[in-house]
Parts: C-alpha cells; structure tokens; sequence
C-alpha cells in the first residue's frame, strides 16, 4: 500500500529555504540516479510497460479515478495538448495537464488548470514512494508519470490530458483508458527507437488506440494511412481525420502559421467529445483557443522575446517542424538574419541542415545536457550545406553574441532543440 500524505503547502512557520532545499535534492535525485531520455537519450526507453503496472498498482491505481485524452504524434501533440487543456478549462472542468519536457522547471510537466504542481506535493511524493522507486529501478519519466496519475487523483480532477513522451505503444503513460486518443502527425524522429519508415512509426504511435475508443488522425500521408485505417478496424475504434473537419474554426494566440493543422485537430477532438456527452460550448471553444497561453502557461512556440531587433525562438527540431518554421521565418521582415543553432546529438544533420537558409549568420551551440552535440561538429557539418558562422561555448554566450551584432532591423531566430531555447527564455 502506498504511504498516504497531504497535498497541503507548507506552514508560515516552515524554514522557506529549506523547502527551497528539499525540492532541489529531490530534482536531482530523479534527474541523476535514474535514466531521464531528456537527459541521455534512447538508453532511458524501456521495452515494456512492466515497471508502470507495477506502479500503478503500488500507488492503487490512480489513473481509474479520472477521465482522459491521449495525444500522440511526432510534432504539435505538446500544442494540442494545450489547447485541448485550455478549451476545457474554459467550459469549466477541472483539468489536469501533463507533459514533456519542461523548459525551465520540473513542475511545467503536471499542471491542474494551468497551475503547476507544488514544491512540496513534489518532494512528498518522492519521499513517501523513494524506496519502491529504488527497489524496482524505476526510470526518471516512470517516476512522473506515477506522479501525475496519483495529483490529478487526489485532486479529483474531472478530466486530463496525457502527452506521450515518446512514441505510443511502450510509453508509460500507455496505461490509461481515453475518452479519445489523438495521433497529431507521423514524422521521421526517434528513428534509433521507433522505425526507419513512416509506417513503422505510425505503427508504434498507434499502440495508444484502445478497444472502440475513438482516435484523431491530425495529419494525412499516403505511407501512414493503412496503418490507421487497419488499427481502426481491428480495435473497433472509430476514427476522425483533422483534414476533414467542417465546422467553425477559430484563431488560437500560439502564432507560428503551423499552427492552424495543430487548431483543426484540436477542433475536431473537441467534436468527438461532445459526441461523447462532454459539454463543451462554442464561446469556450472561442476563448480556450485564444488564451492557450495565459490558460496553460505554454511557452516556446514561435514565441517572440523582443523586438528591435526582433527575437524568436522555436523548439521546432525535425525535418517536420522545421520546415514549417523556417518557412515562416524566411516571411518576416529583415535586413540580417542572425540563427543561433544547438541540436542534440541523436539528429539527423543531413535531413534538417539543407532545411536552413545559407545567407544567415550562424552561432552553433551544444545546449547544456549530456545529449547537446558538440558546437564543433555542428559547425564542421553545417558548412559543408554552406551554413557559415562560428562556434560559442555556450547557447548563452551564442545568444548573447547575436545580440550584440544584431541592429535594430535585423531578427535573431533561436532554436534547434527544446534545450537551446530553454537556456535562453
């Protein structure tokens, strides 16, 4: 049986920095003594469900005491997610929020309408749970996603949802039994884990479907349609396609123009529910759409830092997203443009280098995690697609450097990885 405790914050009494101190030790003891894949990468994956199960179990299940989506996809299920997030919290439930990664802090990851878990619900839970966390050698994105399941149960939310991490099929937070699942779209990344082809892919990511339970396909292509259409026939499972939507559509205050795929898959989600008896009026619809934002705390999509020079940065990172972004950079008004570049080492370089413009000057990176490919590399490989700039020893002093170069006409586009624009927001 899992120890009991209170989620209640900590007394005016309470020594402030040494709950400060506590939530520190706790976050690095997850961070370093078990695998984090945003850490190291593909060795973090697990092959099974196994260890979640077993957690679940230890912690009573919690997931059974709430509703849920599932959201998937190689780019824009971290959009849709809050999209979906913030349209329901303006029709008035209670919603619980999990993603991954964080930008900043650890606690970005479980939100409850757009609030972010506690210092001390965190700390609690790692400590009344450490000894089965050990004992069954738990992962980094196991441990949070117990975490998540076990807040959103004891704070008796009325629905949440749950991104996949990576992949579908052997995610942890695979265990969950959806009001719907949402497929975004099919790229190729993770390729090392998921597949070399889009079908292969396609095929992991739809390991979320459930026995006749609805699915949301955001995104169409040739290679991946079988795939959906075989998976739908064999659970019974009712699926939708986002392209197919006709209803009204509305605009959203996440800005990039890829945006707009990432609206209509929300939209027709939105359908699907209320088919399913969730209440969900056309003014919440409207007003969650336009304040994803303020509503979720989202940051890192297209989102513009300063102006003169202007200054944007996207945590855009495959061949998918990217060109997406990159098309919409090359549309804004400019004397210079100034591109400040860190990747992580598992990219294909030869798939999303071609991808950039050869007249920007370029300030290569490694972000600050063990996966960040090293500065030189990058650039001894960005020239040979005729990218030219010059190495910096960090994201920071890259940043700092465009900056400094920068006039006022000129933009400053920061991306990459998630972590070169987390060092920098």
């Amino acid at each position: 049986m899992p120890p009991k405790f209170r989620w209640e914050p900590l007394s005016m009494s309470s020594n402030f920095q040494n709950s400060l101190t506590a939530y520190q030790e706790t976050i690095d003891w997850m961070f370093q003594q078990l695998p984090m894949y945003q850490q190291v990468g593909s060795k973090a994956y697990k092959v099974d469900l196994s260890n979640i199960e077993k957690l679940a179990h230890h912690l009573k299940n919690p997931h059974h005491n709430f509703k849920t989506i599932h959201v998937a996809g190689t780019n824009g299920k971290g959009s849709v997610s809050h999209m979906l997030a913030s349209i329901l919290q303006e029709s008035g439930y209670k919603v619980g929020l999990y993603t991954s990664p964080h930008l900043k802090d650890f606690r970005e990851r479980i939100k409850i309408n757009g609030k972010e878990i506690s210092e001390e619900a965190a700390v609690k839970f790692i400590a009344a749970n450490k000894a089965f966390f050990e004992g069954e050698e738990l992962s980094f994105f196991e441990m949070t996603v117990g975490m998540s399941f076990y807040y959103f149960s004891e704070e008796k939310v009325d629905i949440a949802v749950i991104e996949v991490g990576l992949g579908g099929r052997l995610d942890s937070t695979n265990i969950i039994s959806p009001e719907v699942s949402v497929i975004t779209n099919i790229g190729l990344d993770h390729t090392n884990i998921l597949g070399n082809t889009l079908a292969e892919i396609a095929g992991e990511k739809t390991g979320i479907i459930k026995e006749k339970t609805p699915i949301v396909i955001g995104e169409l292509h040739e290679e991946t349609l079988p795939v959906f259409k075989k998976i739908s026939e064999v659970k019974q499972a009712p699926i939708y396609f986002a392209e197919y939507f006709e209803g009204k559509t509305y605009q959203s205050d996440l800005r990039g123009s890829y945006q707009q795929k990432n609206v209509q898959t929300a939209l027709m989600t939105v359908e699907v529910l209320r088919e399913n008896g969730w209440k969900i009026p056309s003014e919440a619809v409207e007003r969650g759409l336009k304040q994803v934002i303020l509503n979720t705390g989202l940051r890192g999509r297209w989102e513009v830092l300063q102006e003169n020079p202007k200054v944007i940065c996207d945590t855009a990172h495959n061949t998918e997203g990217l060109i997406y972004v990159l098309k919409q950079l090359l549309k804004e008004d400019f004397t210079n443009l100034h591109i400040v570049l860190g990747v992580v080492n598992d990219k294909d370089l030869r798939s999303i280098l071609p991808l950039f413009p050869k007249t920007a000057t370029y300030y290569f990176c490694k972000p600050n995690v063990p996966r960040g490919m090293d500065a030189d590399y990058l650039r001894d490989e960005a020239l040979k697609f005729g990218l030219n700039g010059s190495v910096y020893s960090s994201v920071s002093d890259a940043y700092l450097k465009a900056l400094s170069e920068a006039e006022e006409s000129d933009v400053i586009y920061v991306g990459g990885s998630t972590f070169t624009v987390a060092e920098i927001i």
